[in-house]
């Protein structure tokens, strides 16, 4: 199977205000709030959309990796996208044999994952990961099913100055490039700019928050702009 997006992740300087905005406007239900992301400084909410998921982050101690992208993006971004493969460690392997770095790695009794470089991926932190069994997903927190909204995480959109080269790396690192995925051209290498969703609205809309935009539509009907 190719790698698979199931979760997307913001960094925000107001979480509650994000994660309100979020909520209201696609339906979402209450949100999973992880402990353990403290170990990054950070706080979360996580939202799950049927069986993929989106999160927002903010950093609750100074000199953290969010804290940081946020102050060099000025405002709340796009911060990393979370694949689901099926060889957490031939990715692995592979991504080791390009100079990829690891920033984070983690094998439980459901879930192998590793956090690769954002500067050696140059566009997002990319987690590549291999829930057990396969359609569980552990960040989503506890009976996250019962929580889950009728909408679906159906895409992303990364800007970067050498697209042919990001799409590539990417490419051989996940083993291919995963339906919903658009690596693009911008000299300004803002990283992940776009995250598309798909939720039962009468019409497309776009919620903008500063330096990433979630885009919304029907499955029919989602664009990616």
């Amino acid at each position: 199977m190719t790698a698979r997006l199931r979760q997307a992740v913001i960094a925000a300087r107001d979480l509650d205000a994000v994660a309100g905005t979020l909520r209201a406007e696609l339906g979402l239900g209450e949100p999973f709030s992880d402990p353990a992301v403290g170990y990054f400084g950070l706080r979360n909410a996580v939202f799950a959309l049927r069986d993929t998921f989106l999160e927002v982050v903010s950093p609750t101690r100074a000199d953290t990796a969010a804290g940081r992208l946020l102050q060099r993006r000025g405002g709340d971004c796009g911060y990393m996208l979370m694949f689901q493969v099926d060889d957490v460690v031939g990715a692995r392997r592979r991504a080791a044999e390009l100079g990829v770095r690891e920033v984070f790695a983690v094998e439980l009794d459901d879930m192998a994952e590793a956090h690769l470089h954002p500067s050696d991926m140059q566009a997002a932190i990319v987690s590549i990961s291999q829930p057990q069994p396969s359609p569980t997903w552990r960040w989503g927190g506890p009976d996250w099913q019962t929580r889950s909204a009728p909408a679906a995480l159906r895409g992303a959109t990364v800007a970067v100055a050498d697209p042919d080269a990001v799409a590539a790396r990417w490419d051989a690192v996940l083993g291919g490039l995963p339906a919903g995925l658009r690596i693009v051209s911008d000299a300004a290498a803002p990283g992940l700019t776009e995250i598309a969703v798909s939720a039962p609205v009468s019409s497309p809309c776009v919620i903008e928050l500063q330096r990433v935009r979630v885009v919304i539509g029907q499955d029919d009907r989602l664009e990616v702009r």
